[in-house]
């Protein structure tokens, strides 16, 4: 009896040596590393950039005052729809001493000068009358009295531009800020009692309003050097706005600067494109937006993702390994290709490919063995 299960357990542990040794080969026979293998297909494909900038009115009009004051009333505020001729602020005239008192001893002069110009004429007149002067004496006489009373006038009305802002004695001519345009006010820059001066050739002077029609807005952006020269008028743009999510604005390109701008070691183009608006969306002055272009786009294309090209070292060509044999076998041959255009995710093969050939992947799936573990452990 001892001897039967003495030959049993023997033959058991024959039996599982022999499992274990055709497990082991078999195991071993396999790939270690299994590679992963898609097709060529076809798609299309956009080339984009982005360019990032603003928003703003296409025109920006700034309202300045014809006369220098103080602010005394603003009667509109920020965010204020207009006409062109509206009221916005009055300026209070606060005239220069020394110029006031120029322009007060003007009128006593031209009062001095018209006197004696009105004696003149009144005794040559009586004179003329009864024939003692000539005509020509009379009217050189009579030149003089005019020339006289346009001089006290002028004096007059520059003492009151001074005194009062307005020539006709009334400050509304030139002390009534009004809108020039029609549009809403973006900014008021000034409050009551400040001081402005008006534009002349030595400064732009005071900005009191700047108006601008919210309704004709353009994208204000940025383009690198090495994508500009792709960029055409008319080229469609798709605008987004920071501000506003989910919403995506059409637009046009209609400018491109013809220099450019060296910020930060790269030369940058300034671009501007009119931007359609939409009714339900408020478009404010000033948002930030980014603009994306298509640069170029080709439809149906073979293409493959750009994850599996591989680059040779000396000519730095692109090629990919293709499957040959079943996909047990794990071979693969190299295979030169052309490349065309790229989005960042596939790229588009001119030549070297059919949409048959199996393109190796190189995320590889491999088994991990114990001593395999240990060693990446360590």
């Amino acid at each position: 009896m001892n001897k039967i299960v003495k030959y049993i357990l023997i033959g058991v542990l024959v039996l599982g040596a022999l499992w274990a040794a055709v497990f082991f080969i078999k195991s071993n026979s396999k790939s270690a590393i299994t590679y992963d293998t898609s097709q060529p297909f076809i798609s299309s494909i956009e080339k984009k950039t982005v360019a990032t900038g603003k928003v703003v009115p296409e025109d920006e009009i700034e309202i300045k005052p014809q006369i220098s004051g103080i602010i005394e009333k603003i009667y509109l505020e920020e965010g204020a729809k207009v006409k062109a001729g509206d009221l916005i602020a009055v300026i209070k005239v606060v005239p220069n001493e020394q110029s006031l008192n120029q322009a007060s001893g003007r009128v006593r002069n031209a009062e001095l000068a018209l006197n004696n110009a009105k004696i003149e004429y009144d005794r040559n007149k009586s004179l003329f009358d009864k024939g003692v002067i000539s005509s020509q004496d009379f009217n050189n006489l009579q030149l003089t009295y005019n020339q006289a009373q346009q001089e006290l006038e002028n004096a007059r009305a520059d003492y009151q531009i001074i005194r009062r802002g307005s020539a006709g004695g009334s400050s509304s001519a030139n002390t009534n800020i009004r809108a020039t345009v029609d549009g809403t006010i973006l900014e008021i820059p000034v409050e009551e009692g400040d001081q402005v001066i008006q534009s002349n050739n030595f400064n732009d002077g005071t900005t009191i309003a700047s108006i601008a029609d919210l309704g004709q807005m353009i994208f204000e952006g940025k383009v690198d050097e090495g994508e500009v020269g792709k960029l055409k008028v008319g080229t469609p743009l798709k605008i987004s706005l920071g501000a506003v999510e989910d919403v995506e604005l059409d637009a046009k390109l209609k400018f491109i600067a013809p220099k450019g701008i060296e910020e930060t070691g790269a030369v940058q183009f300034k671009i501007e494109g009119d931007v359609e608006e939409k009714d339900d969306v408020f478009i404010r002055a000033g948002y930030s937006a980014n603009a994306s272009i298509v640069l170029e786009k080709k439809d149906s294309i073979l293409v493959i993702p750009e994850a599996v090209l591989q680059f040779d070292k000396e000519t730095d060509k692109p090629y990919v390994e293709v499957a040959v044999g079943s996909a047990e076998e794990q071979k693969f041959e190299r295979r030169e290709i052309e490349t065309g255009i790229s989005d960042g995710v596939n790229v588009e093969v001119i030549s070297g490919l059919t949409k048959e050939d199996k393109v190796k992947h190189w995320n590889k799936t491999e088994p991990i063995k114990k001593g395999e573990e240990e060693k990446d452990t360590e």
